[in-house]
């Protein structure tokens, strides 16, 4: 097994279209792409690029995800809690019981890693 694997969207590769499980469109009409480029060898983490436009989710979150933005901006709101803005070169955390609105201002792509 390599113990470097360099993830890249190229144009064979098929995004999932779907929304992720546990986001509910609550203003606007955003939509979602999201490639799953690599799961490690333990089936531990899951490693991809997701997309996103412009509009505004509620998010339940059931695995811990890192992200580093690469375009866009995001105010992310926990229920009850305190907005944070996230933009290009932002890198942050989501742990598992997050559940809380992502308001997409301006179209978003970021890398992520999620905790399976």
């Amino acid at each position: 097994m390599n113990a470097i694997t360099k993830l890249s969207v190229n144009a064979n590769s098929v995004p999932d279209t779907n929304d992720l499980d546990g986001w509910v469109v609550v203003d606007g009409n955003p939509t979602m792409r999201t490639w799953a480029l690599h799961t490690n060898s333990d089936g531990t983490m899951l490693s991809g690029v997701w997309e996103a436009t412009p509009g505004t989710y509620h998010a339940t979150y059931t695995a811990y995800e890192f992200v580093h933005m690469i375009s866009g901006r995001i105010v992310i709101t926990p229920d009850g809690g305190t907005s944070v803005t996230v933009r290009a070169g932002d890198a942050f955390v989501v742990e598992a019981d997050f559940k809380g609105t992502w308001k997409i201002e301006e179209p978003v792509r970021k890398h992520f890693d999620f905790k399976l």
